[in-house]
């Protein structure tokens, strides 16, 4: 149990309202899902397992019959080491969902041993970033329309950690390190937030709220790939050390529901958060230099170096 455990109290409901989750049939994305469902959202869980996303779907609604102004749950496949699937992902999305009202950038790897996605980017930086990125990026013009309207990306204190290396992104030229290569990733997010925010500003878009946060050392599935990227046993040995600050999927899941639904920061954009309050993220995450790079880097990694997702028309939602 943790000393200290921030919460969100809000009791605004979403009745009506699309949220959009990625990474939800587990850990503290499963524990948004089921937040939201109370709250009476529409939520799309984009999920790379079905079959996981499924159970996690009907667990949810199992715990829940017995309450009244529930709201739905509709799981799409989102495999984000695919940039097609999350391109697939996004258009049915586009092609069923009037409006989304928030989007939840919360799936992620960490330290996994090196690999790449199926578009050959180093693992953690191309499913933590780039992939949460390009679905911003393609569902943007929706939100724009959806306005007022927010966009989480969980990130994590290991941003603090190392540092990004514009040169060696996908670690081609340099030796691989799991642990640093998870802190790029999440630097990343924590800049492509930052930025999204002045982007949105810069064009004069109102009412579309960005932000990033550190969800707190949780207890779930994220830390799978331990003992292959440390030592066999690091997993236990790592959960023992940590065991007083570790926190439960549901505790986890707290400052990603306030950043999504609370009044309290709803005149907010931009800015990090942890247990639910502003938290200065470091001096690299807040590098408007690196954010501006790292913004282009990531429009023609995933193919949009000519899209404009500020001014792009948003094409509706298909009628059969």
């Amino acid at each position: 149990m943790p000393f200290f455990s921030g919460r969100c109290l809000s009791t605004v409901k979403l009745v009506g309202k699309t949220a959009v989750i990625t990474g939800c049939n587990t850990g503290i994305g499963k524990e948004t899902a089921l937040d939201f469902y109370k709250r009476g959202a529409r939520v799309i869980m984009a999920c790379r397992d079905l079959e996981k996303a499924a159970a996690a779907k009907s667990e949810i609604e199992e715990k829940c019959k017995d309450l009244t102004d529930t709201g739905k749950l509709i799981v799409v496949k989102c495999d984000l080491a695919s940039l097609k699937s999350v391109r697939e992902c996004a258009q049915t999305i586009l092609d069923t969902e009037p409006q989304v009202k928030i989007l939840v950038n919360n799936a992620g790897v960490m330290m996994c041993p090196k690999t790449k996605t199926e578009d050959g980017f180093e693992m953690q930086f191309g499913t933590n970033h780039l992939a949460h990125f390009l679905l911003t990026m393609l569902l943007l013009p929706r939100i724009r329309n959806s306005a007022p309207a927010r966009i989480v990306t969980v990130s994590s204190k290991a941003h603090t950690r190392y540092d990004i290396n514009f040169d060696d992104l996908n670690y081609e030229k340099r030796p691989y390190s799991a642990a640093e290569a998870y802190s790029q990733s999440k630097i990343a997010n924590v800049l492509f937030s930052k930025h999204l925010a002045a982007k949105l500003k810069e064009h004069g878009i109102e009412g579309v709220n960005s932000y990033s946060l550190h969800p707190g050392v949780i207890k779930t599935e994220l830390g799978r790939h331990l003992d292959e990227s440390l030592f066999r046993g690091a997993r236990t040995m790592i959960g023992i050390m940590l065991a007083a600050f570790l926190k439960t999927p549901e505790q986890g899941a707290q400052t990603t529901i306030y950043c999504s639904v609370d009044e309290k920061c709803a005149g907010e954009t931009g800015l990090y958060y942890s247990d639910c309050v502003v938290k200065a993220a470091s001096a690299k995450a807040q590098n408007d230099e690196y954010a501006e790079r790292l913004w282009k880097n990531s429009m023609e990694l995933v193919g949009l170096k000519d899209y404009n997702p500020f001014t792009a028309e948003d094409p509706g939602v298909k009628t059969n």
